[in-house]
């Protein structure tokens, strides 16, 4: 068997233990999600004219705008604490492996009552495919600043970042703090961290931890060399991929079409993007930059049963940013915008409100 077999078989098989060790596990998961309760969300379906913003790389990345309403159109819906100013444009920065269409609760519930900005990361969803040595959160930075002087060239930001895209919003402020608390108005961090992550969890988060850590470095590079073949182990053991989605992505019992979407954008990563971009997250020191958010209104948001980025990681944020917000979702996993989307969408209201008023005061 070669080296790309046995690892994928290892870590299949450790997912089994976790699943009380027997091909009975997974087939009991299965089955219960199946009887889960249905949702009328159409993942997916939420689109505007795509934008396309060259990165300094020529990376080509896909944007979409949804502007507000016009007065007379402006939908009935409301903030709890009034109608925010229409000039504010919100971006949105989702996380690894995903896409865009990864915000599709906060879309819905914005659209048409405030400019919103969503994008593909570089290499993911519908952008183009980075060259491998830029394939970094320091690059993701600077697409996003990319992204904000043609898309957003003028008027105050909040910018909100879940997982990888909350370290490409700390990774902005360390490169470019002179944004924050002029153009950036307002911050949102979800499920996200500034460093000290635990690398195994990210890949293999189905191995044990103290086999996960040693294994994992060399796993990517051996997987990377037969990312092709990966590629077809993952559809392949499908009925897998979606235990380990729910087990790793929720901690509720979410609707198994949650569970089907998460798991879709997911595969359709290519695991040669997920091998070019890990070594990054090893690499992620940034805690020393985040101080300088506490010049705007920001909102920390995470699930205490998040398996990725642990509540820990929120909490030292909360520590090092002054003056901002700590939601601590209970019993939550690490898709909050999707698992969570009410919480979500409420404290960003709220973010959204403050940094509005912050912004009249300028």
């Amino acid at each position: 068997m070669s080296a790309a077999g046995r690892i994928a078989g290892a870590a299949a098989g450790a997912l089994g233990v976790v699943l009380a060790g027997t091909a009975f596990g997974v087939a009991r998961r299965s089955r219960a999600m199946g009887e889960r309760s249905v949702t009328d969300a159409d993942f997916g379906s939420l689109r505007s004219t795509p934008v396309t913003v060259v990165a300094e790389d020529g990376v080509p990345l896909h944007v979409e705008v949804d502007e507000a309403a016009e007065p007379e159109q402006e939908p009935k819906r409301r903030w709890r604490r009034g109608r925010p100013d229409p000039e504010v444009t919100v971006v949105f920065a989702h996380g690894y492996c995903l896409n865009l269409d990864s915000w599709h609760f906060q879309r819905a519930a914005y659209r048409g009552l405030v400019r919103t900005v969503f994008y593909d990361q570089r290499s993911h969803g519908r952008s183009g495919r980075s060259p491998r040595h830029n394939a970094t959160i320091e690059q993701l930075a600077r697409d996003l600043k990319q992204i904000l002087e043609e898309v957003v060239p003028e008027g105050p930001v909040v910018l909100v970042g879940h997982s990888m895209g909350g370290m490409t919003i700390v990774a902005l402020a360390e490169q470019f703090p002179e944004l924050v608390g002029e153009r950036v108005v307002g911050v949102g961090l979800v499920s996200t961290t500034a460093g000290g992550l635990d690398v195994g969890r990210i890949l293999l988060p189905m191995v044990p931890g103290r086999l996960g850590g040693r294994v994992t470095h060399q796993a990517v590079k051996t997987l990377h060399r037969g990312h092709l073949a990966v590629d077809g182990l993952r559809r392949a053991g499908r009925a897998i991929a979606m235990v380990a989605t729910d087990l790793f992505a929720f901690g509720d019992e979410v609707p198994t079409s949650y569970v089907e979407f998460v798991d879709d954008m997911l595969s359709e990563t290519p695991f040669e993007v997920v091998a070019e971009f890990f070594p990054s997250f090893s690499r992620l020191d940034k805690f020393h930059a985040v101080e300088v958010l506490s010049r705007v209104p920001t909102a920390i948001l995470c699930g205490t049963a998040d398996r990725l980025t642990s509540i820990g990681h929120s909490r030292k944020l909360h520590q090092r940013i002054a003056g901002s917000r700590l939601l601590e979702c209970e019993g939550a996993g690490h898709m909050l915008p999707i698992e969570r989307h009410d919480q979500v969408t409420a404290e960003l209201d709220q973010l959204i409100t403050a940094a509005t008023a912050r912004a009249a005061q300028r």
